[in-house]
């Protein structure tokens, strides 16, 4: 069977990502062509000033060598630039004259350094920082000139200057703002960073803007408006980048500063596609990596024609390592109704922490010299969550640990290379690892920008703390995570705190309806007491707590008027009425309704997914769903655990039912159980893995229990 074929301009990380999801996903969709202008196979450009400073070679930065390409049957065609597409006739052609037909195109250019209209820019010895070749021209340089200019006080600049001090050169970074890294930074972190850098042999000229570069046909130097001068044999420029979007504007594909795609990244023009530094997403392009990562799953997905969630956009965020200082900032870091809702400042440790707020809410975090907490600040900072989460608890551990063991288990830590927080604890506990060194040996973890360094120290610590107190060698992993307090009103983990609201707060403490005799729970009378019984921090708990404890309430025997619930999490059911074309055909409708039907008005842990397919071939995935029931030729196999979007997960199969009756029976009990055993917010597919799925599955498969959890829905409902 012929192959549709695949071209992608731009061998870059975004769209070999891309690729590389596509392979993982259906290696056999696809003949995969590449074109890229550098004469090499893909690498890891934000390594390229580990390069520069002599930390790597460029062997070690090498991403996917010749190899991988050939095993994959990738044509890989390198130094070619692409500069025309035929959009009507679907072929590209390069400039050297090649032409290649495609069926699905992926513009994955990449972008450019912006050169600023300063005079004297085309002078010889200046240039910019952003491939292997401008490592190579900046170290040849660097043997026969001493002084150097890097234009740009940004993330790229100072890694440029550090760069070129440890070539030997002296190396003065001019920038126009009053403070270094300001978009990331605020200016005491800026200052600590300055200092340091000064420490280590860099020089700085803040708030100077350049008005010329001076020389006849040789840089000799730098004017600035203030008629200041600067002498300088050779200036960076890095200043920032500019998304190369020409080839797509001559094309005819719509762009505005970058190209424009929606949220599954699809161009103006069918059946072509762009990912990466290239895009632009709801007005925003991305630099960072972790974004066009993103971007690359949710396209890849769409290529292969698997059911994907569209891409959002993202939560902009650091985690790196600028000349040997972590350094950490995500989200906003000033605007209009700013506050700062966290502020530490540690001057012997040499660590600076500040966390931002708007009306209530997490919005933006800065860390200077321990960045262990980032992953989970970040965390915060993408849902919004209350500043209350914030609060720091009495005799709490070391922070960083915290942060590690708060994280959930399939929570990507480094994100170069996608490496979770349960495959490093898994790692340090199979295999005895001792180091962080050997963390990033085994699971390449802090492997390349070395930004997330600083969390593999802390799961390190966390993972051997865990299995030295009390000896029990027990360790945190998806199956089993470390108990943690529900908010900072208590010490009591989610387990504690519902036990105790099962068994302590009983009828007599409530409210009897005289009409029914029922216990009736009334919240705005009632959680007071409660909360005073079990001994919590403020009276009338949190934004955090109190949408745990209602839950609680809910599916204990306990019963709470419905109009004082604060949060309910509901069931989406999805079906596909279109009956493929099988012998063994169901009605997917049918099911759908009585699950609809039996479910109406129970609230849920988290927001269920239950996808209903009467055939192969379905429009429903029912493998990536919450619950899945799929039609086979027994009947319907009903999954669960699945999950669409990432961490992406298969469901397992909890068993098979004849009828549609029975099928909804066994997909309820799945729910119910559910219900009765999940922590609050927890997805199915983690309670999967927490409670073991043999587990849930043997326990579902009793004939009696299920009738059991069936009458309590119903008594619930």
């Amino acid at each position: 069977m012929s192959r549709s074929k695949l071209v992608i301009i731009g061998n870059g990380m975004a769209g070999v990502k891309c690729v590389e999801e596509i392979i993982a996903l259906a290696p056999d969709t696809y003949e995969i062509v590449i074109y890229g202008n550098e004469p090499r196979p893909n690498y890891n450009r934000i390594m390229l000033s580990k390069v520069l400073q002599g930390e790597h070679s460029l062997q070690d930065i090498i991403i996917n060598d010749w190899i991988w390409y050939a095993e994959h049957h990738i044509r890989l065609c390198t130094g070619e630039t692409v500069h025309q597409i035929d959009t009507r006739g679907k072929y590209i052609e390069t400039e050297s004259g090649l032409k290649e037909t495609y069926d699905v195109l992926i513009l994955a250019t990449g972008s450019s350094p912006f050169i600023p209209p300063i005079p004297g820019m085309d002078k010889e010895r200046v240039m910019s920082f952003r491939t292997i070749d401008d490592c190579t021209r900046m170290s040849d340089y660097s043997k026969v000139y001493r002084k150097a200019a890097v234009i740009g006080g940004g993330l790229l600049g100072l890694e440029a200057a550090r760069g070129l001090l440890h070539l030997g050169m002296e190396a003065m970074v001019v920038h126009n703002a009053p403070y270094i890294m300001n978009r990331q930074l605020d200016q005491k972190a800026a200052v600590m960073l300055q200092q340091e850098l000064e420490d280590q042999g860099m020089s700085f000229l803040l708030a100077k803007n350049t008005q010329k570069i001076t020389g006849r046909s040789q840089a000799q130097g730098l004017l600035f408006t203030d008629g200041s001068k600067l002498e300088a044999q050779v200036v960076i420029v890095a200043v920032g980048i500019r998304p190369n979007v020409d080839l797509a504007r001559r094309s005819g594909i719509a762009t505005n500063r970058a190209i424009m795609v929606d949220d599954y990244m699809r161009t103006s023009v069918p059946d072509i596609y762009a990912v990466g530094e290239c895009a632009e997403h709801r007005g925003i392009s991305y630099g960072l990596v972790a974004p066009l990562y993103e971007q690359g799953k949710v396209l890849a997905r769409t290529l292969c024609g698997q059911e994907t969630s569209e891409y959002k956009g993202s939560i902009p965020y650091s985690q790196l390592k600028v000349s040997g200082v972590d350094v950490f900032s995500a989200g906003e870091i000033s605007g209009e109704g700013m506050k700062t809702a966290i502020q530490h400042l540690d001057g012997i440790r040499g660590t600076y922490k500040k966390v931002l707020m708007q009306a209530g809410k997490v919005r933006g975090a800065i860390l200077f010299g321990d960045t262990a907490e980032g992953t989970a600040l970040l965390g915060l900072v993408q849902r919004g969550a209350d500043v209350a989460e914030l609060a720091p608890r009495e005799g709490a551990p070391d922070p960083a640990e915290m942060a590690a063991a708060a994280l959930p288990a399939q929570e990507t830590v480094c994100a170069c290379n996608n490496v979770t927080k349960a495959a490093i604890m898994k790692a340090i506990q199979e295999q005895g690892l001792e180091t962080a060194d050997q963390v990033k040996e085994q699971t390449k973890a802090s492997g390349s920008c070395g930004g997330c360094r600083p969390m593999v120290a802390a799961l390190l610590k966390h993972t051997h703390n865990l299995k030295n107190n009390g000896g029990t060698g027990v360790v945190a992993t998806p199956d089993k995570p470390a108990p943690m307090p529900v908010c900072s009103c208590t010490e009591l983990g989610h387990a504690e705190l519902k036990e105790l609201l099962n068994n302590s707060v009983g009828p007599r403490e409530v409210h009897v309806d005289r009409h029914d005799y029922q216990p009736v729970i009334s919240l705005k009378r009632d959680l007071p007491l409660i909360l005073q019984k079990l001994g919590w921090g403020s009276e009338l708990g949190c934004a955090v707590c109190r949408p745990v404890i209602h839950y609680y309430l809910q599916v204990s025997t306990q019963t709470i008027h419905d109009q004082e619930i604060e949060s309910i999490q509901e069931i989406q059911v999805r079906w596909d009425d279109q009956i493929p074309l099988s012998s063994y055909a169901r009605d997917a409708g049918g099911l759908a309704a009585q699950l609809r039907t039996g479910w109406v008005g129970a609230a849920m842990p988290s927001p269920v997914n239950i996808g209903v397919a009467p055939g192969p071939g379905s429009l429903v995935s029912a493998l990536v769903q919450d619950i899945g029931l799929l039609a086979s030729p027994a009947g319907w196999e009903i999954y669960a655990g699945g999950h669409a979007e990432h961490p992406v997960k298969q469901g397992g199969l909890l068993g098979v039912a004849e009828t549609e009756v029975q099928a909804a029976a066994l997909a309820s009990a799945c729910l119910q159980w559910y219900r009765q055993t999940a922590w609050y917010d927890e997805p199915l597919w983690a309670w999967t893995e927490r409670l073991g799925f043999m587990s849930i599955r043997e326990t579902l498969l009793d004939d009696q229990l299920q009738k059991e959890l069936a009458a309590t829905l119903h008594a619930d409902i």
